[in-house]
């Protein structure tokens, strides 16, 4: 039988240790729940920071959550301590947790200090380059930074002014138990505070004693390494350099899907530095889905023709080939144009309805926008959903599977959705909860359940669901007019790839209630302005309704009185 761990919670705003509480709670579940993935020494440094009084915990929660690890003592003024700042940050340095006085490079003098508290400190460095007295910040910066490559005390680069700078030790650890309690960071210390203040509501999936995000130690130091690698890339660090530190792959499809990400966007960055042997390389070993062509691109780029030919002919061969396909059959003609090869035959595709409208010049107002105002009948009104409305219903309908409690999915109370939302066997390791779901569209047993969805789930953040967007009038205009038929068909392609297919749908909808056609009570409608062109997943969506009989359009919008 599973057990069920305690569900973390937040604390009281009104308390105003409120914070500490919550920084608490990750600390606690970490050291409960993770304790095999730390060391000796890690859990050693929790267990003491656990026993510090109260005071001293707090200001170490005040500056785990602020940025950076450095801080000025006297900007640190938190009355709810109930004891003097400088006597508690006296008893963690004397505890370890901060070092008194430290040295510091002088970019980090820049950050922490103004310019008015700079000018008399390094005044002798200023004149010595040569500098006016009163020049910017920004100047003093780029010009005295690259004189002054080392590490002095603050009282060195700035004599006389009365200023005390602390660090707080051990930020990496504390990096890694929010890692080991999210499973990313993106998330921060403080979504318990936007959840207590209502920003953000989460669905409570139930936790199982084992749900957490890494199994093993070397999971968490891959993800920390290849983090810091994409920080180092979007500091302008030379991809030469962090594609050394770039760990090898491994069979956790999570962390290579990160790590294709990671290879894509240095591969990129290599591409644009004119290092096309890395970019070819970086490219090669990336899972992301954008890198095989961006990898044919750039070897039919330097001339390459032979060798993009052979790959890409490969690559159209494979199954589930899915949104590369456009663009590996506009490269293999153009590739068989300058080999002489046969061109590819296209693949077969149904005629898209189109039909043109002529609008005033918008003036900077949305195309879109325009051409509902444009469509819209009292009989017939129009809304603009694009990729809300199709997903909203589908995430309702299926709620209970797509928040199910499958081992891996959730592991503490903030997700926005499932973490495995776009690995492989998402689906499959839910299949028959789908399956339980899209029947109900064989009644109008469905309509009951995305109401009462709707109704009960109000607020709760969704990987499908926009609550400001799917209004009741819209639901159950939607509900008459789309027949359950096309709803499942619109689905089932969901499930086929969710990470593409979420996206690409018509941007306007038309509802028709009273048609006599239950199949024509909607049309959905894609639009166009002068100059634009079909991208091409919207294709693959209006391609797929065509293909299955639901009615969709495109509008191409023209500005009366302009030239053709």
């Amino acid at each position: 039988m599973t057990r069920h761990s305690a569900m973390p919670g937040t604390a009281d705003l009104d308390n105003p240790l409120y914070y500490l509480e919550n920084f608490e709670t990750v600390v606690k579940w970490v050291r409960e729940h993770h304790s095999d993935l730390l060391t000796s020494r890690e859990t050693g440094l929790v267990d003491s920071l656990l026993a510090l009084d109260q005071p001293a915990r707090a200001l170490v929660a005040r500056m785990v959550m602020r940025t950076g690890d450095l801080f000025r003592l006297e900007k640190l003024n938190y009355p709810e301590l109930g004891a003097p700042v400088v006597a508690t940050a006296k008893a963690l340095a004397h505890s370890g947790w901060v070092e008194d006085n430290p040295q510091l490079p002088l970019v980090e003098v820049f950050r922490l200090f103004t310019l008015a508290e700079l000018r008399p400190g390094l005044a002798e460095r200023i004149s010595a380059a040569g500098l006016p007295t009163g020049a910017a910040k920004g100047l003093l910066k780029d010009t005295l930074i690259p004189l002054h490559p080392g590490s002095l005390p603050v009282h060195h680069w700035l004599p006389g002014l009365s200023s005390q700078v602390i660090r707080l030790n051990h930020m990496t650890l504390f990096d890694r138990l929010r890692l080991m309690f999210f499973g990313n960071l993106r998330q921060s210390w403080s979504d318990f505070v936007l959840v207590e203040l209502g920003h953000q509501q989460y669905e409570q999936v139930p936790l199982s004693a084992e749900s957490r995000a890494f199994d093993e130690r070397d999971e968490v130091d891959r993800y920390l390494v290849m983090h810091r690698c994409r920080e180092r890339l979007d500091e302008g660090e030379p991809p030469e350099t962090v594609w050394q530190d770039v760990p090898p792959g491994n069979d956790n499809p999570w962390l290579e899907a990160r790590r294709g990400r990671l290879l894509f966007e240095l591969g990129k960055q290599a591409e644009r530095g004119g290092n096309t042997d890395l970019a070819l390389t970086a490219y090669q070993h990336s899972g992301h889905r954008e890198a095989r062509l961006r990898h044919l691109r750039l070897l039919e780029r330097l001339k390459r023709h032979r060798e993009a030919w052979t790959l890409a002919i490969a690559a159209g061969k494979e199954s589930g080939v899915g949104s590369e396909e456009p663009g590996l059959e506009r490269i293999l003609s153009r590739l068989a144009r300058k080999l002489g090869e046969a061109p590819p035959r296209p693949s077969p595709r149904p005629a898209l309805t189109a039909f043109t409208i002529e609008l005033d010049n918008p003036g900077g107002h949305p195309v879109e926008g325009l051409a509902l105002q444009h469509l819209s009948e009292p009989h017939a009104p129009v809304a603009y959903v694009e990729n809300t409305l199709i997903n909203g219903l589908f995430g309702l309908l299926c709620w209970r599977a797509l928040f199910a409690p499958v081992p891996g999915a959730f592991f503490h109370p903030f997700h926005t959705g499932p973490v495995d939302l776009h690995r492989e066997d998402f689906v499959e390791r839910r299949q028959a909860l789908f399956d339980e779901c899209l029947n109900t569209l064989i009644s109008d047993n469905y309509k009951t359940r995305i109401r009462n969805t709707w109704h009960e789930k109000q607020g709760i953040a969704s990987p499908f669901v926009i609550w400001p967007v799917l209004s009741e009038d819209l639901l159950n205009l939607a509900l008459e007019c789309i027949p359950a038929r096309h709803l499942e068909l619109m689905f089932r392609r969901l499930l086929d790839n969710l990470r593409e297919h979420r996206s690409g749908f018509p941007d306007l909808i038309r509802f028709q209630p009273a048609h006599s056609d239950p199949d024509r009570r909607y049309e959905m409608i894609e639009v166009k302005g002068p100059g634009d062109r079909l991208q091409d997943h919207q294709t693959r969506w209006l391609e797929f309704c065509v293909s299955h009989g639901i009615p969709v359009s495109v509008c191409y919008v023209r500005w009366a009185g302009a030239s053709e």
